[in-house]
């Protein structure tokens, strides 16, 4: 048999001062929005999008609403419709039960929409430069589902694989550290690269599309090292809810990238 790595098991709670108690998770989407907002407005400034420092503070609080709201939706309806049906008010409970990316994605386009069209500023220059910032976000959140034990691999004999608590006695992948890698910090590189050429910026949702795409293939790559949700298992072909809420983003995003255009002067 094979040595494994032991879980480096980490207290959720990073601050406890009596009864309050702050946790890893909660400070990982803090850490990811402060820092994905500080960049925005350095990206908006460096490539003159035209928005202002006024619409960048507000559009965070915009944001932000959609990823918690459209998140916890979208894992309520994506991910266990029954339980929630018999538990209505249980969707409400946001410390209980999980978040799903794919329906914060959804609700950060909606809210997007929405406040381009009340601000009047274009909506593929915001999404750009929102895409280019999201890795941070991404990056963050995988470490902390890391720090929790949760959404942990599938069993591998990988040198690297570590018994998680509560995934039984098997060694599985740190699949959430694939994902903070792929989803996070290699797609936040190709972005800022691919920023810097004036003619990708050129074109109005180049970017949005380019962040979709290389989201949904670093998704459906590393779902195939994830342990599927217990309730839900494989399901159409033997894929997973993960890799099948994101082809549609990769189709969505693919539909940018060939219909973007130059922006307008």
């Amino acid at each position: 048999m094979l040595p494994v790595i032991a879980f480096p098991a980490i207290d959720p709670v990073a601050i406890a001062i009596g009864p309050i108690a702050i946790r890893w998770y909660a400070l990982a989407y803090i850490a990811g929005i402060v820092l994905g907002w500080r960049y925005l407005i350095w990206h908006a400034a460096r490539y003159r999008l035209g928005l202002s420092r006024k619409d960048i503070d507000d559009v965070l609080v915009w944001v932000t609403l959609g990823v918690i709201l459209g998140g916890r939706l979208g894992y309520v309806l994506f991910y266990q419709p029954g339980y929630y049906a018999d538990h209505p008010l249980e969707a409400l409970y946001l410390w209980k039960g999980g978040m799903s990316f794919h329906g914060g994605l959804v609700g950060v386009i909606v809210a997007l929409v929405w406040f381009a069209r009340v601000r009047k500023v274009a909506l593929l220059t915001l999404t750009d430069g929102i895409a280019c910032a999201t890795p941070i976000g991404l990056l963050f959140g995988r470490i902390a589902n890391f720090i929790n034990g949760e959404l942990f691999g599938r069993a591998s004999e990988a040198p690297w694989a570590m018994v998680f608590p509560g995934g039984g006695p098997l060694a599985r992948h740190p699949s959430q550290l694939y994902e903070a890698a792929a989803e996070g910090l290699i797609l936040f590189v190709a972005l800022l690269w691919l920023a810097r050429s004036a003619e990708v910026r050129a074109r109005a949702g180049a970017l949005t599309g380019a962040f979709l795409v290389g989201y949904a293939l670093a998704r459906i790559a590393v779902e195939f090292f994830r342990e599927p949700d217990a309730h839900l298992g494989f399901l159409l072909a033997g894929a997973t809810m993960g890799q099948l809420l994101s082809l549609p983003v990769l189709a969505f995003g693919a539909v940018l990238i060939a219909r973007a255009r130059p922006r307008a002067a």
